[in-house]
């Protein structure tokens, strides 16, 4: 269980007592001033409980307390000081969500007490959270899941996107990558409006006519409005529905949100997405990345940047062919699978395709009454 706390004072004797009265009970940190302080939330591992000072030059207790919610919302928050005023407290428990507002000199038996109920209070917070985006991913893989078998094609997209998804957002700082993976997971739903034709055209990359355009653009709103009825998503469903607008602001939908503002997952799928465009029209992935660098104006730079260093770890992932009974779970396709029927073959699961549950119990019933590709060649890490 995480008991890490730091302790924020510009008193070094302060922070030496706190070390010395604490160790063994939590696993205490310690900085010198604001500034140090909020380095060391933004830099560190997650502390489960942070503790301000209220008097420090610079920056007052209320302030620190407010950008740690702001970096680390679920870390619980205590303020300690000397001056026992109403009205600090006050400012303290409205601008700082305080946990706790404690007095100096505090005894370090009520001190274990308040900091032992407030690791309590974040492992709380926490399992609530676990619980939440647990039950959330269930009910995503859920529904990608009715996407897979209506539009396989296009589920095939999803799941080449995967990978990349995850590194992407911890290299761009994503304060929320749990709710980027959501919208990757859910991104193309809309897809499920749009005629077979459009479809195709859009695939292979072919332009489209006025009309045929204004239908495709529909397909980013219909999937946010679907997530959007979904409690807690409404994070999901922004980044979902500005998935295709540019980072200079032009491109759909038409407002005035552009660049930083728009939301870091809509900034990661839009790279992700047309990457993948490019590279299932016939494009080797260097020289879509290419491409990608030189759409001045398309995508956010920052994000480009940190995808080059993901599709630098892609080395560590090798090409294997496996029987079919082998198969398993999140393994990915290299290669199209097929079933031979009638003389015909016919494309069961895209080239990139996220294997699961719900696809092997597919395969299993196909290949009961007719052949199909066997092995199939898949991606696993270098070290399987």
């Amino acid at each position: 269980m995480n008991n890490r706390v730091l302790f924020i004072d510009d008193d070094e004797r302060i922070l030496a007592g706190f070390r010395r009265n604490l160790h063994g009970s939590f696993e205490v940190d310690t900085a010198v001033g604001p500034e140090a302080g909020l380095a060391k939330v933004r830099e560190s591992p997650a502390y489960a409980v942070v503790v301000s000072d209220l008097r420090m030059p610079g920056m007052d207790g209320v302030a620190v307390l407010s950008k740690v919610r702001e970096m680390r919302p679920e870390t619980v928050r205590v303020m300690l000081t000397g001056f026992a005023d109403l009205e600090a407290a006050i400012g303290a428990v409205n601008e700082g969500n305080i946990f706790r507002f404690l007095t100096k000199p505090c005894e370090t038996s009520y001190l274990v007490g308040a900091l032992t109920a407030a690791v309590e209070q974040y492992r709380l917070v926490m399992a609530e959270r676990e619980l939440l985006e647990g039950t959330l991913r269930g009910s995503l893989r859920m529904l990608s899941e009715v996407l897979s078998l209506l539009r396989p094609e296009i589920y095939g997209r999803i799941s080449r996107i995967a990978p990349y998804v995850r590194p992407l957002s911890r290299l761009c700082g994503d304060p929320s990558p749990w709710q980027t993976e959501a919208a990757a997971m859910l991104c193309q739903m809309g897809f499920i409006i749009l005629p077979d034709a459009v479809i195709s055209r859009v695939e292979r990359g072919r332009t489209l006519s006025a009309e045929d355009a204004a239908t495709y653009r529909q397909h980013a709103e219909v999937a946010a409005k679907l997530v959007a009825n979904i409690p807690r998503m409404g994070g999901v469903a922004k980044a979902i529905a500005y998935q295709e607008k540019n980072f200079d602001g032009t491109g759909f939908p038409q407002d005035a949100v552009r660049g930083k503002e728009l939301p870091v997952g809509a900034r990661i799928l839009r790279v992700l997405l047309d990457f993948d465009r490019l590279v299932s029209a016939g494009a080797a992935k260097a020289e879509a990345y290419k491409t990608i660098k030189q759409g001045a104006g398309l995508y956010d730079p920052d994000v480009v940047v940190a995808f080059g260093e993901v599709l630098g770890e892609e080395g560590k992932y090798v090409i294997v062919p496996v029987a079919v009974k082998s198969l398993r779970d999140n393994m990915i396709l290299a290669e199209d699978m097929f079933v031979t029927r009638g003389g015909q073959q016919l494309k069961v699961l895209p080239k990139g395709y996220a294997l699961s549950s719900v696809s092997l119990a597919h395969i299993a019933k196909l290949a009961r009454y007719d052949p199909v590709t066997d092995p199939v060649k898949v991606i696993v890490p270098s070290g399987d």
